[in-house]
């Protein structure tokens, strides 16, 4: 009896993760249909699918690992600077733009991970924000590369292919938002792939009782660092596509303030869920875009939703959601 009860709410489990998965691409699929008739734009999807990209990398370190860093937006800046001065200086190369993003933010975030990897807690935090303001304050200054405050300009966003096969997502529209999609499927498929594998159980094991694992002879500080280094890599590569989608790269993208805007969405979305940064990240630009457009202080209404949220749903909007549903 008690075998059978357990197989039928694992059947239920396994239904409401297949209906949700379901549910979020048919969504992102139609997204060009129905958010016009919101009062939305496909830009703005754009977005949503840049910034959840972010936080979901961000989500592989604090929600699966249970480290937190407030640094990450270095290497979201640096995937924007790397995609933007390699087709400013050195390529017109989209694909090209895009790997030289990646590397370069992903490379400096393992690089620093190996220096940071055995401290915890707050000072692992206020490591992170170094490092970061570190890059902004290199981005800021270096007028003659980078632009300086004005940001990094005169680069666009090149077609894909050759003739007859070419994609054109130079004039944005469509074409570019399922580009974009199509980078943030594979993405988000590899890194579910890495999440359900037994490196993925073994970050979770970490979280739970980090001594208990070392116990077990887990080695820590590597998994940690892999954590660490895979989070830029997949943070970096939301970068690129951000300098793609606004053909223009600044050093308020390699502030720490983005990455606590990161966080924030992490955490409204539901930290341990793989989908809720995604969802949080929506509603984060949602509210940016809707509020600013009548209020400079938009970021006091997202401060209010966040606290809320942490008092009474501490597992996020999804978190939520699946606890009404299972109900």
């Amino acid at each position: 009896m008690t075998t059978a009860v357990v197989a039928a709410s694992e059947s239920r489990s396994v239904s409401r993760k297949a209906l949700l998965l379901v549910a979020v691409w048919a969504a992102l699929l139609t997204v060009p249909l129905w958010l016009p008739l919101l009062g939305g734009y496909t830009a703005l999807a754009g977005r949503v699918l840049v910034f959840g990209l972010a936080a979901m990398g961000l989500n592989m370190l604090l929600g699966f690992t249970g480290v937190l860093s407030f640094g990450h937006a270095a290497y979201f800046g640096l995937g924007a600077y790397g995609a933007g001065l390699t087709l400013r200086y050195l390529v017109h190369s989209t694909p090209a733009a895009i790997l030289a993003g990646t590397l370069l933010g992903g490379l400096a975030g393992s690089l620093f991970g190996l220096l940071i990897v055995r401290r915890r807690g707050v000072y692992f935090a206020m490591c992170t924000i170094a490092f970061g303001q570190l890059w902004y304050y290199l981005a800021y200054s270096w007028n003659s590369v980078t632009g300086g405050f004005d940001g990094l300009r005169d680069f666009h966003r090149e077609a894909i292919g050759f003739p007859p096969l070419v994609l054109d997502i130079t004039s944005g529209g469509n074409s570019f938002y399922y580009f974009l999609l199509a980078i943030f499927a594979a993405a988000v498929g590899l890194m579910g792939f890495l999440l359900r594998s037994p490196f993925g159980r073994t970050l979770l094991a970490i979280r739970e009782n980090e001594r208990r694992a070392r116990f077990l002879g887990i080695p820590i500080e590597r998994h940690i660092w892999l954590s660490f280094s895979i989070s830029c890599f997949f943070t970096a590569l939301a970068g690129t596509l951000y300098a793609l989608l606004n053909n223009f790269a600044d050093p308020l993208t390699l502030h720490y303030s983005l990455s606590g805007y990161f966080v924030v969405m992490t955490v409204i979305g539901g930290m341990r869920t793989f989908w809720g940064p995604l969802l949080g990240a929506a509603v984060f630009v949602m509210l940016q875009d809707y509020i600013s457009s009548m209020t400079v202080n938009w970021m006091s209404f997202v401060g209010v939703i966040f606290i809320l949220v942490v008092l009474f749903f501490p597992r996020g909007l999804l978190g939520m959601i699946r606890r009404r549903v299972a109900a």
